[in-house]
């Protein structure tokens, strides 16, 4: 009898969006499903993904959590039955942490953005993170401290070959 062939994990693609993090400080982070359609899922593996653009809203009642501006490409073999690449996607998660979002969004600087797409379990899932808007001035306090860091890292690197 053979076995099933598995695919090796870390063979789907995994979007990072690393805009966000430089764009926001990032308070809390919450792991949700998409609703995606077949044609989106082939694409979504072949990691013709943009998340760079996309933010969610979330409304309290009725609780609903949805993905905008989140653009994923055509599959080229579907021709016909292709998706429209940038429509409104469902998130899927726990109606208490949606109302949680949405009270949180609604207050002042609160925005919701998504971080990384990825696959888990063969089902796609997106971490969403609640952050507040960096100031000018913090992103290039974390710029300076980022190339200190390198610099220290480097010299240190030196220092260990001697």
């Amino acid at each position: 009898m053979a076995g099933k062939n598995k695919k090796k994990p870390g063979n789907e693609a995994e979007i990072h969006n690393r805009r966000a993090r430089h764009d926001y400080a990032i308070e809390s982070t919450l792991e949700v499903g998409v609703k995606l359609h077949g044609t989106e899922v082939k694409s979504v593996r072949a990691g013709e993904v943009s998340i760079g653009e996309a933010y969610i809203k979330a409304e309290e009642s009725p609780p609903s959590l949805r993905i905008l501006g989140m653009n994923i490409g055509h599959y080229g073999p579907a021709a016909s039955r292709n998706h429209h690449p940038t429509r409104d996607r469902v998130l899927l998660a726990n109606k208490n942490e949606i109302k949680r979002l949405a009270r949180a969004a609604g207050s002042k600087g609160m925005t919701i953005v998504p971080l990384r797409l990825y696959f888990k379990n063969g089902y796609a899932k997106i971490e969403i993170g609640l952050g507040k808007g960096k100031a000018r001035q913090d992103k290039r306090n974390a710029i300076a401290e980022r190339e200190q860091k390198r610099d220290i890292d480097r010299a240190m690197s030196k220092k260990i070959r001697w």
